[in-house]
């Protein structure tokens, strides 16, 4: 016979039970460790847009880049053609989610060919006008009347609120060593001290490398690794000093890595590289240590096929160096001082270099980039981010 009416009331009840109880489980909020840990898997772009949810999601963002997956410095890479109408393009490469990056955006309006200076400074400078960025992003141009004297390839830096301009003038100026400061709040120019007689034969970009923190400027000629100071609230030069730590450095180039001034330098010559050193240099007596060298494989990568390797472009941001050979940068290389006291080596793929880019200028810059960064971006003329896939 049929099962009994109050048998089946209890199993429809039952039922019932279960259902609304996997509805509950299902509809069940993720918070605390849970959520950052997951949060520590998503893209910095992606975590912009989960930091709007609500002031909990807010807050876990926070609490996960804190202590699950920190912020790491962007390496920028702008591409600009070198013909008319002369367009840039921007890809950033991510270390803490491992992605490469396009950030779609409206032209930048061209005033001369596109440079960079100390890893944060992006430059364009004309007989005509100064523009400059130095926000992480590079979202705002800033525009200047030219400096007194004309210069084909200056060294250019930012310290505080001052822009130093020296050197690279062209063959009919007076002075070959001239420096001129650009006040960014007041909107002037002045002259000062010019650089030292020494640097005479390589005071221009293509023969300096150098080096800012928010005190001063280090100029090193990076052949003979000749140093120099530049202080701008006294507007006066000091040094020489050697920055030369091995006989048999060649090359070398120097920046600010956080607080570490650090100098990287090729060994041997160009046709026999034998290793790439990294040394910190100590601001006071400028002395300098060596603090790490460069794995023989990630060599080869650097050499990137060729017998000989001439020179190599440095960019650094807190505790990342990256390198990259300026004959070509299919493979950048990365340095990173860790926590432990210890310097990790890794291999970047440049998904960017294709045959297209490589008739353009590689442009390179380091960026500390936060949520604020990204939301800036995307708040503002029609930007947005797409990630860069392999091709």
């Amino acid at each position: 016979m049929g099962q009994d009416l109050g048998e089946l009331e209890r199993q429809g009840m039952a039922r019932k039970t279960k259902v609304e109880e996997e509805e509950e489980v299902e509809e069940a909020p993720i918070y605390g460790d849970v959520l950052e840990l997951i949060l520590s898997h998503v893209p910095l772009v992606d975590l912009a847009h989960a930091c709007l949810v609500s002031n909990p999601w807010k807050h876990a963002v926070s609490s996960s880049l804190s202590h699950f997956n920190r912020l790491k410095p962007w390496l920028v890479v702008h591409t600009q053609t070198t013909r008319s109408p002369y367009v840039t393009t921007t890809h950033a490469y991510d270390p803490r989610s491992q992605l490469w990056l396009h950030l779609k955006q409206p032209p930048i309006r061209y005033v001369s060919a596109l440079r960079s200076s100390h890893s944060t400074l992006l430059y364009m400078l004309s007989p005509s006008k100064l523009s400059f960025s130095y926000d992480p992003l590079h979202l705002a141009w800033h525009h200047a009347q030219p400096p007194l004297v004309w210069r084909t390839d200056p060294i250019v830096s930012v310290v505080g609120s001052r822009i130093i301009i020296a050197g690279g003038s062209c063959d009919f100026e007076d002075d070959p060593l001239a420096v001129e400061i650009y006040d960014i709040e007041s909107r002037s120019w002045d002259s000062c001290q010019s650089m030292p007689a020494t640097l005479k034969d390589s005071a221009a970009s293509t023969w300096l490398s150098i080096a800012v923190n928010d005190r001063q400027m280090f100029v090193t000629e990076k052949t003979s690794g000749a140093t120099y100071s530049f202080d701008p609230a006294t507007k006066t030069w000091h040094g020489p000093y050697d920055l030369r730590p091995d006989p048999s450095v060649f090359f070398s180039a120097i920046g600010f890595a956080g607080d570490r001034m650090i100098l990287v330098g090729l060994i041997g010559d160009a046709d026999n590289v034998k290793n790439v050193k990294v040394w910190k240099i100590n601001e006071e007596t400028m002395k300098c240590e060596v603090v790490g060298e460069m794995p023989q494989l990630l060599l080869e990568k650097l050499r990137n096929g060729n017998s000989t390797l001439v020179s190599i472009g440095v960019t650094m941001k807190g505790d990342f160096i990256y390198i990259h050979n300026t004959l070509g940068s299919e493979a950048l290389l990365c340095c990173e001082f860790r926590s432990n006291g210890e310097i990790g080596w890794s291999v970047i793929e440049n998904v960017i270099v294709s045959d297209r880019t490589r008739l353009g200028r590689l442009v390179f810059t380091c960026s500390d980039v936060g949520i604020h960064d990204v939301h800036k971006a995307l708040r503002s003329d029609n930007r947005r981010f797409a990630v860069q896939s392999v091709e």
